[in-house]
């Protein structure tokens, strides 16, 4: 979590004349950072609740610690975290325009973010959470395209926004319990859950402040835009990492620390989660560019996500993590790939790209596997969340089932556009966009090569990721009484 930061402080008193090494350095913390996540992956022991734990006072007379730990919901999206940013850093190698700040904002940004994974104590959680937003918005308004500072403008605002509701709620809490432990917050008496009571109100502020960071619908319109603008490495680490931060507050906070709260919250949930798989899926087959439709599907797969949490079930909870895993690995995939057909061509439009398949053998059979892992096809990691996010709302007695079935409609629709988007660009004759270019080389190809490793590991074997998830579904079952 804090080993960025020194990679922060050694790109900052580079030299001018020698700002290239920064990408050296990203390069290399970046890649220890993963060793030490791969290394925590395989020493932890699954269902022996919080690990690697750090806990002694920061702000004494406040009550206020520093107090991290991971357990099996935290440690794979911390893991999933340190792999992307390595990889960003690989598939950012040709940036050359304020290299020393670019790279100083990347590794601030993996701070943020495996902080936020990480605390267990709240001022330090809001701490990294809006950590998180400096880094991105420079990276999007500085290396973005030409409508960067309105994007970075919008992205900033809406998820600021958000944070003063989350903000709200975290006071609230404190006031009532007198703590900011998260943990020993799930055991406090923190009065009714009943509709317009406390609980209800300080679960409004939470919903909120993740609502726009997951983003559900109608608080999603951010997330286009900042995709479309930013660069590569951003665009994957915002879709692949960020968005799970909404997710991951629903899950860590929402849900064990209200449970009264959420009964009341399920069905509403669960009606904007279906709304976004559908609006997602409809709007993403509407788009003309590449990352915009890669965007819209982020927005219905993260639905699913919102369905499988609204269940309220082990078999749902374990799908939202499943789904936070998945659509990391699978997103983080097409964005690399839209961002090397870009680089080549500089057109990201559909009616522009054709024939792939004919000058680019490699890349258009990578780009069929990242479309099939997106579908949700079976054997690859897609599936699980989809079909468990399924499974666990249709045995749920908050959801009716006839919601479930249009969720259902949706997974057809996510197949449809992705097919329409292969048909369209990988086959047919070869435009002139695309009919001199070059097939990926090998630096390009382990950007993608490792995240399709893993998709298909965990899609042929779920115990690779349930092994962490069920134990913690369990435990969030039993306070909400799933």
């Amino acid at each position: 979590m804090l080993l960025p930061l020194v990679g922060v402080l050694l790109c900052a008193i580079l030299p001018k004349s020698r700002e290239g090494a920064a990408k050296w350095i990203a390069l290399v913390i970046t890649g220890l950072d993963l060793i030490l996540a791969a290394i925590a992956l395989v020493q932890f022991k699954t269902g022996a609740g919080m690990q690697y734990v750090v806990q002694f006072d920061w702000i004494h007379q406040l009550g206020i610690q520093y107090y991290v730990g991971v357990d099996g919901l935290s440690l794979p999206i911390v893991a999933l975290s340190s792999l992307l940013c390595f990889l960003a850093v690989i598939g950012s190698w040709k940036i050359d325009v304020k290299p020393k700040f670019y790279f100083a904002m990347i590794l601030l940004l993996e701070t943020g973010m495996n902080g936020v994974f990480s605390s267990l104590d709240f001022v330090l959680f809001y701490v990294f959470w809006e950590i998180v937003l400096v880094p991105m918005y420079f990276i999007i308004s500085q290396w973005g395209g030409q409508r960067r500072q309105y994007a970075a403008i919008k992205f900033f605002l809406y998820t600021f926004f958000g944070s003063v509701f989350m903000l709200v709620g975290i006071i609230a809490l404190y006031l009532k319990t007198g703590t900011f432990n998260m943990i020993a917050m799930q055991s406090a008496h923190l009065g009714s859950g009943a509709v317009f009571g406390f609980q209800w109100w300080v679960f409004a502020a939470f919903f909120i402040g993740f609502a726009v960071k997951v983003p559900i619908w109608p608080l999603h319109t951010w997330l286009p835009d900042a995709h479309t603008e930013a660069p590569t490495g951003a665009s994957v680490l915002l879709a692949g990492v960020m968005l799970k931060m909404g997710t991951y507050g629903f899950l860590r906070i929402a849900l064990p620390i209200l449970p009264q709260a959420f009964h009341h919250w399920q069905y509403p949930i669960a009606i904007l989660g279906v709304i976004s798989i559908i609006y997602g899926g409809i709007v993403a087959f509407a788009q003309t560019d590449m990352k915009r439709l890669v965007a819209y599907s982020s927005v219905a797969h993260m639905g699913f996500a919102m369905l499988a949490i609204a269940s309220g079930t082990v078999a749902g909870l374990n799908a939202a993590m499943a789904v936070n895993i998945a659509h990391g690995l699978n997103t983080a995939m097409l964005f690399f790939l839209v961002g090397m057909i870009y680089d080549r061509t500089h057109t990201r439009q559909i009616s522009e790209l054709s024939g792939v398949a004919s000058t680019m053998p490699v890349y258009a059979g990578l780009f069929c596997f990242a479309g099939f892992a997106s579908m949700g096809l079976p054997l690859l990691s897609g599936f699980i969340g989809e079909f468990l996010s399924i499974v666990g709302a249709w045995t749920s007695p908050a959801i009716p089932h006839w919601l479930v079935v249009i969720a259902g409609i949706g997974i057809l629709i996510g197949a449809t556009y992705m097919l329409w988007l292969i048909q369209r660009v990988i086959f047919g004759t070869p435009s002139p966009a695309v009919e001199t270019q070059s097939d990926i080389s090998v630096r390009e190809g382990l950007t993608v090569v490792p995240l399709a490793a893993l998709t298909l590991a965990i899609g042929v074997a779920w115990f690779l990721l349930l092994n962490f998830t069920d134990p913690v579904a369990n435990a969030i079952g039993k306070l909400i009484g799933g």
